[in-house]
C-alpha cells in the first residue's frame, strides 16, 4: 500500500496509527451495520460536552472549544486561566465503570484503546509543561456536577497570583 504525503499508509490517521494489523491495515468490520455505526460517532461536540458547555455558559463562563493550538485539542479551554477540560467517552478512553472491549477483533481494539489512554497522558504532560491545568471527566458524569468542579478549578486559577518571570525593576 503506497504511503500518503504524511508518510502513513493510505486510509490511516494519527488516531489509528499504531493500532493497525500486521499487514498495516485496520481489521475488517464485523458487518456493514457495525461499520456504519462506528463512522457516525461524533469526535467533537458530543451530547455530554454540549450539556456541560451549556451549563458553564449559563454561569457566565466563557471558553474556547476544541482549541486547535493546544496539544490534544481540549474539549473546553479557559485560555486566561490556562485550564484545559476533556470530556472522555467511556468506550474510547476505557472508563473503569463502563469501558468495554469489543469481542470481534478484541486484540486490535485492546491495543487501540490502550493507545488512546497513553496518548491522553502524553497530551496531559505536554499541556502541563506549557503551564496548563488539565481536568478529565467521564461522559457519564452529571453535567451540573462537572460544571461545579470546573468552575471551582477556574476560580482557583483566577485567584492564584500571577508568577512573573521578570525581575523587578530597581529605580
Amino acid at each position: 500500500m503506497p504511503p500518503d504525503p504524511s508518510g502513513r499508509p493510505e486510509g490511516t490517521s494519527p488516531a489509528t496509527e499504531g493500532a493497525l494489523t500486521s499487514t498495516g491495515r485496520r481489521p475488517a468490520p464485523l458487518n456493514a451495520l457495525v461499520s456504519a455505526q462506528m463512522s457516525r460517532m461524533p469526535r467533537a461536540s458530543t451530547r455530554p460536552e454540549l450539556l456541560i458547555r451549556r451549563e458553564l455558559h449559563r454561569r457566565g463562563m466563557r471558553y474556547r472549544v476544541n482549541h486547535k493550538l493546544l496539544p490534544g485539542r481540549p474539549d473546553i479551554a479557559f485560555t486566561r486561566a490556562k485550564l484545559a477540560v476533556f470530556i472522555d467517552g467511556c468506550f474510547w478512553h476505557m472508563c473503569p465503570l463502563h469501558g468495554t472491549v469489543p469481542k470481534n477483533n478484541s486484540a486490535w481494539w485492546a491495543a487501540k484503546l490502550q493507545r488512546n489512554v497513553q496518548r491522553d497522558r502524553e497530551k496531559d504532560d505536554q499541556l502541563s509543561a506549557l503551564g496548563w491545568t488539565v481536568a478529565h471527566f467521564w461522559e457519564h458524569e452529571d453535567p451540573v456536577d462537572v460544571a461545579d468542579r470546573v468552575e471551582a478549578l477556574w476560580q482557583r486559577k483566577r485567584e492564584a497570583p500571577e508568577r512573573s518571570t521578570r525581575s523587578p525593576r530597581h529605580v
